[in-house]
């Protein structure tokens, strides 16, 4: 079996236009290098699929805040004020799902499924526009799944294979989001030999994992931290 393991400086995979599918929430459980990494290639006018736009110097965020994002796909922004600017002045176009929907959106992606059905919204403005389907006498929408050209995710420890454990909440939309990429990115903390992890918590296994990169650390400061500081 091919071993997975790599560096960012190796890899050609980025170009203008192209969609990221981002792990995280708030920040927690986003990749800081492969992050930093695409800033650093200069690549922009991408489309960017996350459960919310983090800060403005936290996680995807700083994205959003380098201008390389035109389109941004999230159940909320209300922790970027950078988000809002752009929105509002025409340079950020954003489609809000609920956060539930979002997540079924992408797990269906990774699972290769077409969509999937919801109510949430029905006799709103949400619905125009959207196909609808009736199933048992109960009417739907149809929202189709989501996917992207590549996947940025964090953990806590990965063997060479790709075979994924995750800390605590940091977990949160990684695994979904490792299975939804044309091509994932795991970056971890510590890179473990070939079966030194417990088979009972791997949450993602090998086969959905393209690269893996060791991580450099998170190279921002969290909110509570600046107001310890302030």
């Amino acid at each position: 079996m091919r071993s997975k393991k790599s560096r960012l400086s190796n890899l050609d995979i980025l170009y203008d236009g192209m969609t990221i599918m981002c792990g995280g929430f708030g920040g927690v459980g986003s990749p800081p290098t492969t992050i930093d990494w695409i800033i650093d290639s200069g690549v922009t006018n991408l489309t960017l699929i996350c459960n919310d736009a983090g800060f403005p110097w936290i996680g995807p965020g700083k994205l959003v805040t380098e201008k390389r994002i035109t389109k941004l796909i999230a159940s909320h922004i209300g922790s970027n004020p950078e988000a809002g600017k752009q929105m509002h002045n025409g340079e950020l176009e954003v489609q809000f799902f609920p956060q539930g929907t979002l997540a079924e959106k992408i797990r269906a992606g990774g699972m290769g499924l077409g969509g999937i059905l919801v109510d949430v919204g029905l006799g709103t403005s949400v619905e125009e526009g959207k196909e609808k389907a009736v199933v048992n006498g109960k009417e739907y929408m149809i929202e189709p799944a989501l996917t992207a050209d590549l996947s940025i995710i964090a953990c806590k420890q990965a063997d060479p294979y790709g075979n994924l454990i995750y800390d605590q909440s940091a977990r949160n939309t990684n695994p979904l989001v490792a299975a939804a990429g044309d091509i994932t990115i795991a970056e971890t903390v510590e890179l473990v030999e070939a079966g030194a992890l417990n088979p009972e918590e791997i949450i993602t296994q090998g086969v959905f994992v393209d690269y893996v990169i060791e991580s450099k650390g998170v190279d921002w400061k969290w909110v509570w931290e600046l107001k310890r500081e302030g």
